[in-house]
C-alpha cells in the first residue's frame, strides 16, 4: 500500500515563505569580482542562467544535540554562518556552485537581496522537501 504524502507536502510547502531564484553558470565563465570601492563581491559575466524561481525557505541549521567526544574527537557542528535552503520537490535539482538569491522573505527582511552559493546538495531530500547547504556570497 503506497503512503499518500500529498497533504503533508502541501503543509510543508506552505511553510516555504521566502521567494528564491536559482541561478547556474552555464559556461563556466561567470564568477564574482571584488568591488574595491565597496568591498562587495559582484557577479561578472552574462553566463548565469535563471533555472527556477519559486517558494523556498532560507534557514540556519539547528545546533546538533550535544554529543560527548568519542575518544577525544570533537563532534562536528555547523559553522555559525551556515545556512540551508529548503526547496520544494518541484524545484529542479541543484548543483554545487549554483547561486540562490532571495527576492522576498516573510520571516527575515535582512535576507532580501542576499546571495548564497550552493555548497552541498547531499544534505537531504525527503518525501516533502529538498535540503541543500549554502554559503553566504553577499
Amino acid at each position: 500500500m503506497a503512503l499518500d504524502l500529498s497533504g503533508v507536502r502541501r503543509v510543508v510547502e506552505g511553510l516555504l515563505d521566502d521567494e528564491v531564484r536559482l541561478w547556474r553558470d552555464s559556461d563556466g565563465t561567470s564568477g564574482d569580482e571584488l568591488d574595491k570601492q565597496t568591498g562587495e563581491l559582484k557577479p561578472v559575466g552574462e553566463a548565469a542562467v535563471l533555472l527556477w524561481e519559486g517558494p523556498g525557505a532560507i534557514v540556519r541549521p539547528g545546533q546538533l544535540s550535544p554529543v560527548p567526544p568519542l575518544d577525544g574527537a570533537p563532534a562536528a557542528l555547523p559553522a555559525s554562518t551556515a545556512y540551508q535552503a529548503l526547496l520544494p520537490l518541484s524545484a529542479p535539482p541543484v548543483m554545487p556552485d549554483d547561486v540562490l538569491t532571495v527576492s522576498r522573505s516573510a520571516r527575515d527582511e535582512l535576507l532580501v537581496g542576499r546571495r548564497f552559493r550552493v555548497a552541498e546538495v547531499a544534505v537531504g531530500t525527503y518525501a516533502v522537501v529538498r535540503v541543500v547547504r549554502l554559503e553566504v556570497i553577499s
